[in-house]
């Protein structure tokens, strides 16, 4: 665990130096006195664990905060029990109010140690929910001779590599596209369209039946088509049976 020691004192910032000795897993990597370096140094070296001052010259503690994109664990040290609660409301890990002792010191880093796996799992689900899901488009344009057919994706029963390019076949017709089959598949919604063969995709919903021959798949879709399943892709086709 990489951490910073952030106090406009030095002989607070020798202090946690003195009792982080005690802990060799600890890795100091870095110290600044005043809250606009903090910002600064916590930002560009990205520390696991801070040590954080309230009251600082250029910032305080909590404008440090304000100013941080990504926050790290924190560990408030402060000669002012006032600020307690606004510390906890920033969600901090622990509070040190000094002078402290030991004993104190060493219950915040446990805290640190506990908790640092279940923090970057909270964090990493955190990162994740924020992340915008991924769209896909209802409908495709394809080029024809004279004009850009507008095919809905629901209507698509199966596509075919053909060449370079892949074909989208529906009840109306087949339509050849620009797109190879590979390219094209990153348009359409894995939950619904699943490659069955190197050379082929079908829709779920156009499946009417399974065939099954000598443990190969053939795949029979609602028009009557019939697509063979690749032999390594009939893993998919299984993890679709019940």
């Amino acid at each position: 665990m990489t951490l910073l020691i952030i106090d406009d004192e030095a002989p607070a910032r020798l202090l946690i130096r003195q009792y982080l000795s005690d802990y060799p897993n600890l890795q100091i990597i870095g110290e600044c006195s005043n809250g606009l370096e903090a910002v600064q140094y916590i930002t560009s070296l990205r520390p696991d664990l801070v040590f954080l001052d309230i009251q600082m010259p250029g910032l305080t503690g909590f404008e440090v905060i304000e100013r941080l994109t990504e926050i790290p664990q924190i560990i408030f040290s402060t000669a002012y029990d006032r600020y307690a609660l606004q510390a906890f409301e920033v969600n901090a890990l622990d509070f040190l109010l000094k002078p402290y002792t030991k004993e104190r010191f060493q219950k915040a880093i446990r805290k640190a140690l506990d908790g640092g796996d279940e923090m970057i799992q909270k964090l990493r689900a955190l990162t994740e929910s924020m992340q915008p899901t991924k769209t896909y488009p209802d409908r495709l344009l394809v080029e024809g001779v004279r004009k850009i057919i507008a095919v809905p994706v629901q209507d698509i029963l199966w596509l075919e590599a053909d060449g370079d390019y892949a074909r989208l076949h529906t009840l109306q017709g087949s339509n050849l596209t620009n797109y190879g089959l590979g390219a094209l598949a990153q348009k359409l919604d894995p939950a619904l369209f699943i490659r069955v063969h190197r050379s082929a995709i079908v829709h779920l919903h156009a499946i009417a039946e399974v065939l099954k021959e000598d443990g190969i798949y053939t795949i029979v879709l609602t028009n009557g088509t019939q697509v063979r399943v690749g032999r390594s892709y009939q893993d998919t086709i299984r993890a679709l049976i019940l």
